[in-house]
């Protein structure tokens, strides 16, 4: 009988400490949050592979499009239409750089980095980004 409770319990821990690692993470296309403008509600976030990120288009005129040259490799072209919520499935680690498509100038910009790993970061560091991009994918990328 104590044998039946012992694995019952196992089976319960086991989902839920599975289900504990599981990291989705939401984040808002917005015009303005605080004092900036044109910005993504979380500039970075770390997820493990196999994890989804949404993007929600809570103000209008938003995108993302994963940057040339700033993914793994073996990643495909990502761009989702304006206006429109979108999610990925990321499963290959590895930093990923992205920007809202007409506000990339703005500094609309973010970075997800899946399963701890930065293989690729000096390729990360050597992507183009002008305006205010320029100013702030510094810091971001140092905090990566």
């Amino acid at each position: 009988m104590k044998l039946k409770k012992y694995f019952a319990s196992l089976i319960i821990l086991t989902i839920f400490s599975t289900s504990a690692f599981a990291a989705d993470e939401t984040i808002e296309m917005l015009n303005k949050q605080g004092k900036e403008t044109m910005v993504y509600s979380k500039k970075v976030v770390k997820v493990n592979v196999g994890d989804t990120v949404f993007w929600k288009a809570t103000d209008k005129g938003h995108n993302v499009e994963f940057i040339k040259g700033g993914v793994p490799n073996g990643v495909d072209k990502f761009k989702t239409k304006f206006n429109k919520d979108a999610e990925y499935t990321f499963t290959i680690p590895g930093i990923y750089a992205y920007w809202c498509t007409p506000h990339r100038s703005m500094g609309m910009i973010g970075f997800v980095v899946v399963g701890d790993d930065k293989s690729n970061l000096e390729a990360i560091k050597k992507l183009r980004f002008t305006a205010k991009s320029k100013k702030i994918a510094p810091d971001l990328i140092n905090s990566l």
